[in-house]
């Protein structure tokens, strides 16, 4: 038994196994991991099948595989799930994945987008190096209205 890339500590044949074998992946989360024990294992014929039909058409199979040895994949992270259950029609995973590629280390982050076509999951697009929107906090003064709601200033109130 083989511990599954993906850092879930199952057996790979517990975890992303039977993904790699053709069985549908049920969310847009283990369909990530999967994709990411592709990776790790090589599997460039997985990763064309989940591709959307868009993606499908820039990725060559067989020039992954043949660049697959010269990368050695350290670990995978997930940062946050937003939908990608099994009744959604979209959803989106950040992740970053850890790598050496050439011996220089390798940090991808990244938020990918996951669609059904054909009722099964599959990568359609991402954002690389995806940020956080800037939090904007207005500053209250101290003659302004108090922001809990009370009507009195800011002063005399929760600025006291």
């Amino acid at each position: 038994m083989t511990e599954c890339p993906c850092g879930s500590a199952q057996p790979l044949e517990a975890c992303c196994g039977p993904y790699l074998d053709g069985a549908p992946a049920p969310t847009a989360l283990s369909l990530m991991k999967s994709r990411y024990s592709a990776f790790v294992l090589g599997n460039g014929a997985y990763l064309g099948a989940t591709l959307s039909q868009r993606q499908r058409a820039d990725f060559d199979a067989e020039e992954f595989e043949k660049n697959a040895a010269e990368t050695k994949w350290l670990g995978l992270e997930i940062r946050k799930v937003e939908a990608g259950g099994e009744t959604d029609q979209t959803g989106t995973v950040e992740f970053v994945a850890k790598y050496r590629e050439q011996k220089q280390p390798v940090v991808h982050h990244e938020r990918a987008t996951f669609i059904r076509e054909d009722g099964k999951w599959v990568f359609d697009d991402c954002i690389m190096n995806p940020k956080e929107p800037q939090r904007i906090v207005a500053k209250v003064g101290r003659n302004d209205p108090c922001p809990c709601g009370s009507g009195k200033k800011y002063k005399k109130c929760c600025g006291a």
